[in-house]
């Protein structure tokens, strides 16, 4: 089988999920897969070895300021002729699937060439009944028809009986258990400014904060704040080794918080219905607290609290790929069950998710 992989670049949730998959088929002979990544520049791209050969094209992205969605100059930066022309010209003959991470380039081409497509995305789920926080008729449309695909699983903390997978982490996630808890929590807000990190972090003068963001580009110490530029291999190091998480609503970093049983303080981005949802669905499990916006009194209050729960999602990939493999993309209730089934959830933690 030959497929194509589309992969959202903005952001690096998209990413870390592909990267698991990549690792996967690599080691199958009986797949060729090729990676198309849009959404950011060529050059912001970074640990991407496990991809090969991978290509790039612009794609559509958003415009963000002082941790905001900025619409307007997100659709006044849209390079529509660009995207149309790249749609266009992608050619998909020869592939027998184009499997799909919220990537529009290779969702419309293959809608246009009518290739078969697979959505395995995060923002898939919301295309079921799942629970929203903010969510306007303009973010149903775009969830809908920004990557369109004739078959798609979602990507969720829970099942809501909907065609929805666990997400998977990655399996030195897993095996992390015996990594002693070192005092120091770990900042990821990419959407903030440093300045604005800064300001908030510093009167905490006793705690140590690490901090990963796009605008470093060396290591630098300022008072009790380290800034660190973007490393898959640094980050999930310090990830596995902090007392704590602040990071803004993306999924996948939530997850791997889950899965070491993190306390996690979230500050989504304002305007992205998908990041409050995500930070919604957390604190009415009482698995995180939510910053608004970055106030040093409410981050001081939240370090002497402690509402971390560990749920155990799958590490494993391989069954998940042979059911892609198998090519009966319509039947995903025997490989929801079976994923499900690997899930260990605290017992208060099932008990609520019932009732949200």
């Amino acid at each position: 089988m030959k497929i194509l992989y589309g992969i959202q670049g903005t952001g690096n949730g998209h990413i870390a999920r592909a990267r698991l998959m990549a690792e996967a088929f690599n080691k199958r002979s009986e797949v060729h897969v090729d990676y198309l990544f849009t959404g950011r520049d060529k050059d912001a791209y970074f640990d991407m070895q496990v991809f090969n050969e991978y290509s790039t094209r612009t794609g559509l992205s958003f415009v963000t300021e002082n941790g905001a969605l900025h619409r307007f100059k997100t659709l006044k930066q849209a390079k529509l002729f660009e995207f149309m022309r790249d749609v266009n010209k992608l050619d998909l003959s020869g592939y027998d699937l184009v499997l799909n991470d919220f990537e529009p380039v290779s969702a419309w081409a293959a809608k246009k060439q009518k290739v078969p497509s697979l959505s395995i995305s995060h923002q898939a789920a919301f295309n079921y009944s799942v629970p929203t926080e903010a969510e306007g008729v303009v973010d149903k449309i775009i969830t809908k028809h920004f990557a369109p695909t004739d078959f798609a699983l979602g990507v969720h903390w829970y099942h809501f009986n909907q065609a929805i997978i666990p997400p998977f982490v990655p399996a030195e996630l897993a095996c992390s258990a015996d990594i002693e808890a070192q005092p120091f929590v770990l900042v990821y807000l990419p959407f903030e400014t440093t300045m604005s990190i800064q300001q908030a972090l510093a009167p905490l003068s006793e705690t140590t904060f690490y901090c990963y963001h796009p605008e470093v580009k060396t290591p630098y110490i300022d008072k009790n704040v380290h800034w660190f530029p973007p490393s898959k291999d640094g980050f999930h190091h310090a990830l596995m080794s902090c007392s704590r998480v602040i990071a803004n609503g993306g999924f996948e970093l939530a997850t791997e918080c889950l899965s070491l049983g993190k306390a996690l303080l979230m500050k989504p981005l304002n305007g992205q219905f998908e990041q409050f949802s995500n930070a919604f669905t957390l604190r009415q499990l009482g698995l995180s607290d939510t910053l608004f916006a970055l106030d040093t009194d409410n981050i001081e209050e939240w370090l002497t609290e402690n509402r971390a729960s560990k749920i155990k999602f799958p590490s494993n990939i391989n069954r998940f790929i042979d059911w892609i493999l198998a090519g009966n993309w319509s039947d995903t209730q025997g490989i929801c069950q079976e994923l499900w089934q690997e899930v260990e959830f605290p017992s208060e933690v099932t008990k609520k998710f019932s009732h949200i």
